[in-house]
């Protein structure tokens, strides 16, 4: 499922772990964060974005 977010949303978004930008993996319906220290990702549901720490998984 595609992620369909606003690209001026995306822009101001950052991971509310470490403050990093997102990448977004569409295949996942994910936002991965750029850091590759943190490397969370989130889930996107219904074109939401889930920024809580507890639902993100580790990349790595």
């Amino acid at each position: 499922m595609a992620v369909n977010l606003d690209p001026d949303l995306l822009s101001i978004l950052v991971c509310p772990k470490c403050r990093s930008e997102f990448r977004v993996d569409e295949t996942a319906s994910e936002l991965v964060c750029t850091n590759s220290e943190c490397a969370l990702a989130y889930p996107v549901r219904d074109d939401i974005p889930v920024l809580l720490i507890d639902e993100a998984r580790p990349t790595r």
